[in-house]
């Protein structure tokens, strides 16, 4: 890594998938930027993280963490529910603070950290790493381009096949966390309401297929206040995935059918920094313009969730404003909230302002 005689320390909070895989090896690659601690109560993951990070201090709790010397930005890499209450312990301290997605698991506890993070002055931002995947980047330049037309109806889709759950998952196990509404959902609004703007109304329906105690197949209808309808669906259970995006315009059509590979690449060890293609799909996996029988096959715009801590370090330097607005996690939570509410009463329910 490439140092900078006074880098940004980053303590990290969980080193479970997120915190191990996404954001410690982006943290790594940003070169204003150094993990110092990590916090963690597992022996193997106490043990990983010293290995990933030679020199690191890891403590088995967050009280531990405070009682050494204050960090320059605290990552909250861990449970749904423990988001909000973690995070609001740093704004506490005056620490700038990102917190994986979503922010809370009610728009109502998001909208108090946020009001609090403004009193105290304290940066907060939200991990949206969605936002630079490469088939949303190709999307939003052939939308800024015109080659769509009008935006009629936006298609987006994590649909996977995995009628075997693990019962031993938090994300599976413990309805507070919210199950794939909150997970995978958080992703699928906050692009559409970035492509496409506010929302009017929300239809949605939940279940839970494979008889979990969390959500595990879930649909979104929005209509925004463009006139654009986005359908949504984040799902564990489906046997025949359909494409990842589709979006009809008034001119043409765009369609991509595999999901960006950059957490393929960072599971698999693979790091930004040391790949001048990073991010780059292979032209098997480049998304098509459709009009009708007509297609040609459009050159994708490489991913670059890198760009996320990039932008945050110089956000903490005070040349730039943080990647993601919190309010924006607060307007995802208020969708998500009212979706659970659509699929509650089977109506379809208005987004007042």
């Amino acid at each position: 890594m490439l140092g900078y005689v006074n880098e940004l320390r980053v303590a990290l909070i969980g080193y479970g998938l997120a915190g191990r895989w996404f954001h410690a090896p982006l943290i790594a690659g940003t070169p204003d930027l150094r993990v110092t601690e990590v916090v963690t109560s597992n022996p193997e993951r106490r043990d990983q993280a010293l290995d990933d990070h030679p020199g690191v201090r890891v403590v088995a709790d967050v009280d531990a963490l405070w009682e050494g010397s204050r960090p320059d930005l605290v990552v909250v890499a861990t449970t749904n529910a423990t988001h909000v209450p973690l995070a609001m312990a740093a704004v506490e301290r005056g620490v700038p603070v990102v917190v994986d997605k979503p922010l809370g698991v009610s728009s109502a506890e998001a909208q108090g950290l946020v009001r609090a993070a403004e009193q105290a002055g304290v940066l907060l931002t939200v991990f949206q790493n969605r936002r630079w995947d490469s088939d949303y980047l190709t999307l939003r330049r052939l939308v800024d381009r015109g080659e769509l037309g009008r935006v009629l109806r936006f298609e987006s889709r994590f649909e996977r096949w995995r009628p075997e759950a693990d019962v031993s998952a938090w994300r599976a196990a413990d309805p507070a966390q919210g199950g794939q509404l909150l997970d995978l959902g958080s992703h699928l609004v906050d692009q559409a309401v970035q492509l496409l703007g506010p929302v009017t109304h929300i239809y949605a329906e939940v279940s839970g297929p494979r008889g979990l105690p969390t959500d595990d197949d879930a649909f979104l209808a929005l209509r925004h206040t463009s006139g654009a309808i986005s359908h949504l669906r984040a799902s564990a259970l489906t046997a025949a995935p359909g494409p990842r995006l589709r979006v009809l315009g008034t001119r043409a059509g765009y369609v991509v059918r595999d999901l960006d590979s950059q957490e393929d690449a960072l599971r698999a060890g693979r790091r930004p920094e040391a790949e001048s293609e990073w991010g780059r799909e292979p032209e098997a996996a480049w998304g098509r313009l459709v009009r009708g029988e007509e297609e040609e096959i459009v050159e994708s715009e490489p991913g670059n969730w890198p760009v996320f801590y990039g932008q945050l370090a110089r956000a903490l330097r005070g040349g730039e404003p943080p990647p993601v607005n919190p309010w924006d996690a607060v307007e995802t939570l208020r969708i998500l909230d009212l979706a659970r509410q659509s699929a509650d009463t089977c109506s379809v329910v208005s987004l007042t302002p």
